[in-house]
């Protein structure tokens, strides 16, 4: 029970990746993001080394579609896998075993896509990526928040989700957002709530990354 997606931004060269679940940590298992590379996701019957071995591949220089094709190629339990990709140039590719149970899909849109299973409607993962495409303008981070919430308006899961996560990369090797929510009766606004608080800061957090003597008492 997981509906989660990864998108790039063509303005800032951000990827990010944004996921809920029924189950907790979502946010340590399902998405791994690279500065300038893309992210990947993995769900279902999760198998959280498939996101670095992801990763590995599109620095290898694998495009989305290669990187999903060596990932499937690698495990012989991919029939159990829900498996998404973007690469640098915001191309996009996905796999659902057949072992994946429905209601499952994907949804693509420019610079996104997004993968659900367990779903109560075949509706959600294509709200989601429209939700993100919408609006390009806005800070990636938000865009996968509403992603996140498109999703949830569109039916969900079939259940209740538990956690939800927010990670977004920027042109430095450290996330510019990390925030997880776990065992939340409502974690997607609960998420929303820690992005608004936490947005004013992003660029703060950078500077004493960065530019320690200039930062600023928070």
């Amino acid at each position: 029970m997981t509906f989660s997606l990864i998108g790039r931004c063509a303005r800032t060269g951000q990827f990010g990746a944004a996921a809920t679940t029924s189950s907790l940590a979502v946010g340590a298992r399902v998405h791994a993001v690279a500065p300038g590379l893309g992210a990947v996701l993995t769900q279902h019957r999760t198998d959280p080394r498939l996101g670095p071995r992801g990763i590995g591949l599109l620095r290898s220089g694998c495009t989305a579609e290669e990187t999903i094709a060596a990932l499937v190629a690698s495990t012989p339990d991919h029939k159990w896998r829900q498996l998404a990709a973007i690469d640098a140039a915001g191309r996009t590719a996905h796999f659902h075993g057949a072992r994946v149970k429905p209601e499952s899909g994907a949804a693509h849109a420019r610079d996104v896509v997004a993968i659900g299973n367990i779903l109560s409607s075949a509706r959600v993962p294509d709200a989601m990526a429209q939700a993100f495409a919408a609006h390009p303008e806005l800070p990636l981070a938000e865009r996968l928040v509403r992603g996140l919430e498109a999703g949830e308006a569109a039916g969900g899961e079939h259940g209740d989700v538990r956690s939800a996560s927010l990670m977004v990369f920027g042109a430095h090797d450290f996330a510019l957002v990390d925030l997880r929510v776990d065992g939340d009766a409502a974690p997607i606004p609960r998420l929303r709530s820690l992005w608004e608080e936490y947005a004013p800061l992003v660029d703060a957090y950078v500077v004493r990354v960065l530019n320690p003597d200039e930062a600023i008492v928070l």
